[in-house]
């Protein structure tokens, strides 16, 4: 539901459904997974002493005379590996709007503007309230209908990247329109070619 709005990703290292090593992924819980977080060495990364070196790190990639509120999406692997209350009041005392993107297996922090859930097959899924609802389509053993009378203010569907990408786009159209209370939520990042 943010889609085209400025953001800064904090991407966090670490997650508790697939250890990030391909060796292992055919067992994990999200065998799917399209992101690489493992390690700190990727475009801004590194490893932060403090709360407050990690917000002017961020901050720094912020646009310079935007007027706009500063706005950072804490993303993973799985972000509440490490994002704690501090850091969230220290982001909020740099003024920015905090998002979280989480397969919701853990509980958030109080203080953090919009969360949007993506439960996994098979994980032990205990966020069940937030802003949007993501789940990435199809998933075996996952169906969307399980999940919709939970507290969420939106409802999206994403399609599966992968060697079959387009057949899942045709899926993820077919579902929505069939049941459309399911928006579609496309890695639009994907389509225009950026990292």
């Amino acid at each position: 539901m943010q889609s085209g709005r400025p953001a800064v990703f904090c991407r966090f290292s670490g997650c508790n459904l697939w250890n990030g090593q391909e060796a292992d992924r055919e067992n994990a819980i999200c065998n799917f997974c399209d992101t690489d977080f493992n390690g700190t060495d990727g475009g801004g990364g590194g490893v932060f002493e403090s709360a407050i070196l990690l917000a002017e790190h961020i901050l720094s990639f912020w646009p310079k005379g935007t007027h706009a509120r500063p706005f950072v999406i804490c993303t993973g692997g799985e972000p509440l590996l490490q994002l704690d209350q501090k850091l969230i009041d220290v982001f909020h005392k740099y003024n920015f709007t905090i998002a979280l993107e989480t397969n919701g297996t853990l509980i958030p922090p109080n203080g953090i503007d919009w969360i949007c859930v993506s439960p996994k097959m098979e994980s032990d899924f205990i966020l069940k309230s937030g802003d949007e609802l993501k789940l990435v389509f199809p998933q075996a053993s996952l169906d969307p209908a399980q999940f919709i009378n939970l507290d969420f203010k939106h409802f999206l569907l994403q399609p599966m990247d992968g060697p079959s990408r387009d057949e899942n786009i045709e899926k993820t159209v077919a579902y929505c329109h069939a049941h459309p209370h399911w928006q579609i939520s496309l890695q639009m990042h994907k389509f225009l070619g950026l990292p």
